[in-house]
């Protein structure tokens, strides 16, 4: 138990370490050795605890779409419209983005490519997109959400958009994050939601 606890302290100051040099210069020009020397563990424990330093960066992508999808769920369980809904997770996507700082995009760009190396990008996509057919789903129990359509196509409209504006906003210099976000909520409250006379 107490060897247990121990581990994951040490986990967690990697994981601690990388983010914070990452942040500071970029993911990369920081070394495992830098990441070992900032946690304070031999280079050797870094390996006991990740493989390589693509490993580290997919568990730090699954923590912050982890984190990002409780915040929407939460979001689902208070009272709002569906447009209200997506302006809000689209304006999230953007808050989480600025707070990040500036080396974000470049962190985002190794982090998609280390989803796609490790071959993990499905169960993620997959998690990204049952809790967009949440908001679906709320907007439909709700009465504003159009039953023209399945929930699953409906759900791959929002997830679409929210892969198009994480790729050009990781390729595109001066991309207007913001404005696009904004432009994409409206733009799927307009093709969802039914019409209110």
């Amino acid at each position: 138990m107490r060897r247990e606890r121990r581990k994951l302290e040490l986990h967690k100051r990697i994981l601690e370490a990388a983010v914070e040099l990452f942040d500071a210069q970029g993911v990369s020009r920081t070394t495992v050795a830098q990441i070992s020397e900032r946690a304070d563990v031999a280079h050797k424990t870094f390996f006991n605890h990740f493989a390589t330093k693509q490993d580290l960066l997919r568990e730090i992508a699954l923590q912050s779409t982890e984190t990002f999808l409780a915040d929407i769920l939460e979001m689902c369980e208070k009272p709002a419209s569906t447009a209200a809904r997506l302006a809000r997770v689209f304006g999230m996507i953007v808050d989480n983005i600025e707070a990040a700082g500036p080396m974000h995009r470049e962190l985002l760009t190794e982090l998609i490519y280390a989803h796609h190396e490790a071959g993990t990008e499905g169960e993620q996509q997959r998690a990204i997109h049952d809790t967009f057919e949440l908001v679906v789903e709320k907007g439909r129990t709700g009465g504003d959400v159009s039953s023209a359509h399945s929930v699953e196509s409906q759900a791959n409209l929002v997830l679409g958009n929210f892969y198009v504006l994480m790729f050009n906003w990781a390729h595109v210099d001066g991309y207007p994050l913001r404005e696009r976000a904004g432009e994409a909520a409206a733009l799927l409250a307009d093709a969802l939601c039914t019409r209110q006379e």
